[in-house]
């Protein structure tokens, strides 16, 4: 006799379901009952298809890194095109107005997902270090086009770009920045290199 009804798509549904309690509810109240309750499962929907709750927490991080490379890969496509300015602004906001800034805090309260993220990443802050990267890789295109100033410490601009407009979304409570404040960022950032 059945005891429930299959869920299609159960990674996506419990990973959404994460996503809507990190944002209304923070880090500290993620939980698996608070995730399955939310997705509106049984709380052994999750750990049939997790190891632990930390290894879903992984596997959820990771997946919205994957993200972050696809959002890269478009983000490279856009050199030559527009300014830099105006696709840097466009790009840290779909960054940060995304889950990433929920994901950041996640990662930096959790001492055992760190220690398993390590195992992947084994430096810096993922979400943060992986669009810096991407950063890195669209602001190199740029140099090379002619965009920007030759001599441009890309290495020392992305993550500076990254770190500056975090903070202006960092408060979860409060109202997210206007893309004026984050273009004021990134052009302040890129003064003298564009």
């Amino acid at each position: 006799m059945p005891t429930g009804v299959a869920i299609r798509d159960v990674r996506d549904q419990l990973f959404e379901a994460a996503e809507r309690v990190l944002l209304r509810d923070g880090p500290s109240a993620l939980t698996s009952r608070a995730v399955t309750t939310e997705a509106g499962c049984a709380k052994g929907v999750l750990h049939r298809h997790f190891a632990d709750f930390d290894a879903f927490l992984a596997e959820l991080v990771l997946d919205r890194i994957a993200r972050i490379d696809d959002q890269a890969a478009a983000l490279r496509r856009t050199a030559g095109t527009g300014t830099v300015a105006d696709n840097l602004t466009r790009e840290l906001i779909d960054l940060f107005g995304s889950v990433a800034v929920a994901i950041v805090s996640l990662v930096t309260s959790r001492d055992d997902l760190r220690a398993r993220l390590r195992t992947a990443r084994p430096t810096g802050v993922p979400v943060l270090s992986d669009a810096a990267t991407a950063i890195t890789s669209y602001l190199t295109a740029e140099r090379d086009l002619g965009r920007i100033t030759a001599d441009a410490d890309i290495d020392t601009l992305a993550p500076t770009l990254i770190g500056a407009v975090h903070m202006l979304f960092a408060d979860r409570q409060g109202t997210p920045p206007d893309t004026g404040a984050v273009r004021k960022v990134v052009t302040a950032v890129m003064a003298g290199v564009a």
